[in-house]
């Protein structure tokens, strides 16, 4: 980890999990300065290992700010996280040619694609929604922002769908040759109205108090105290659940389509263990360094002391799982995942979809994929070296687990 800090260039220091400041993209370290002046910082910035350029804030930061909270600190997938579960099934079983048409895994992988919604498609019908209920029965917590309520009624269709983009649903093996389910994902469409609603809201209410930030900071802000704050907070946790059970939704599917298959060719049955869910784009209410304050965590998962996380890697590398250590510089946080090396339209110009397809096949990792054609953009050239990354955090996380993925379904 290095320290940068510039008295003529930032208010506060910014804290760097990395080695060196050229590692930094010229994007993420402009970003980091301006979170470095915020006059409602408390501390430093933090940045991870896996840190990257985002919108407004760097993917991979963490901050903590002092009566405010924002919008694009958290970012618009809104409780975006990993899912995982271990099972006592050997990966061989899965690689076995028990069906007459090619290996269990392509079943397995198969069928999973064919029942949970990828890329932009929902649910037909209705689905049950523990959080979105419960929002209907307490429906004063989010008439402030009475705009947003229709995608109460929309969300019943988004939950349990995996989305796009880097999100993930993978069968891993670990180092003991076990299978493991592994997914990422987030709030989906829901999360992603409620931030642009309320990034909004903040810039004409900064505005309207004369108290805006320089707009190339992309950073508008939300007293807590306020009449928009309260709502953000309010939507922002209801997200959050939204998130959550939409990973527990899919990870009971993907549990009971591995059993159903393993059942019927291997004849064997699965057990489960181990299950952890866990966001990495949220706001919360922490004590740190003597003070209540609002901890931004923007591609980043909270890592106290002996609390279990999931930093993936990309497809056809490695994830992992551990264990936090409660380092209190990094306001008890780790990184997220490998964190992007180019950007999707940098990844598919540099690499085209056969060398991508060449390479999973070589990894041994079969894909379930609608849509070929933008394969590079999720590329594990794309990625920053996982094993690079967690290097860089043995401060912050104790490893428990090494995975491989063998099959993954992308939107």
């Amino acid at each position: 980890m290095f320290i940068l800090f510039h008295q003529t260039k930032q208010k506060y220091p910014i804290k760097v999990w990395l080695r060196k400041p050229e590692q930094v993209d010229a994007g993420c370290m402009e970003q980091a300065l301006n979170l470095a002046n915020l006059p409602f910082l408390h501390q430093w910035v933090a940045l991870m290992p896996d840190t990257h350029q985002g919108i407004g804030m760097p993917i991979g930061g963490v901050i903590a700010t002092k009566d405010v909270i924002i919008p694009n600190a958290v970012g618009v997938d809104i409780g975006c996280g990993m899912a995982y579960i271990q099972t006592d099934l050997p990966a061989e079983v899965l690689q076995r040619k028990d069906k007459a048409n090619g290996r269990l895994i392509e079943a397995v992988i198969g069928d999973i694609l064919r029942n949970i919604p990828v890329g932009f498609a929902h649910h037909r019908q209705k689905q049950p929604c523990q959080a979105l209920e419960q929002a209907e029965e307490q429906l004063s917590k989010y008439e402030f922002a009475k705009e947003l309520l229709p995608e109460l009624r929309e969300g019943y269709y988004q939950v349990g769908t995996l989305g796009g983009g880097n999100h993930f649903i993978e069968l891993q093996e670990d180092e003991d040759g076990m299978v493991g389910i592994m997914l990422h994902s987030g709030s989906r469409n829901f999360g992603l109205k409620i931030c642009r609603y309320f990034n909004q809201a903040a810039k004409e209410l900064n505005k309207q108090k004369n108290n805006a930030l320089p707009k190339e900071y992309n950073l508008a802000f939300l007293p807590v105290d306020s009449g928009e704050g309260e709502s953000y907070i309010a939507w922002m946790k209801l997200a959050l659940e939204f998130a959550r059970e939409n990973r527990e939704q899919m990870l009971e599917r993907v549990m009971e389509l591995l059993e159903k298959w393993v059942a019927k060719y291997a004849k064997e049955t699965v057990s489960f263990s181990d299950r952890i869910n866990c966001h990495h784009n949220y706001a919360a209410l922490e004590e740190h360094y003597g003070a209540k304050v609002w901890v931004h965590r923007k591609g980043a998962i909270r890592a106290g002391q002996d609390e279990p996380g999931i930093i993936p890697g990309a497809m056809g590398s490695f994830s992992y799982l551990v264990r936090g250590l409660g380092n209190p510089e990094s306001f008890e946080s780790c990184s997220h995942g490998a964190g992007r090396k180019y950007s999707r339209t940098g990844a598919k110009q540099r690499y085209s979809v056969d060398e991508v397809l060449k390479d999973l096949q070589k990894c041994r990792v079969v894909l379930g994929k609608h849509k070929r054609a933008d394969v590079a953009e999720e590329s594990r050239f794309a990625y920053k070296d996982i094993d690079f990354v967690i290097q860089n955090e043995l401060d912050l996380v104790k490893l428990v687990k090494k995975l491989r993925t063998i099959g993954v379904v992308k939107g």
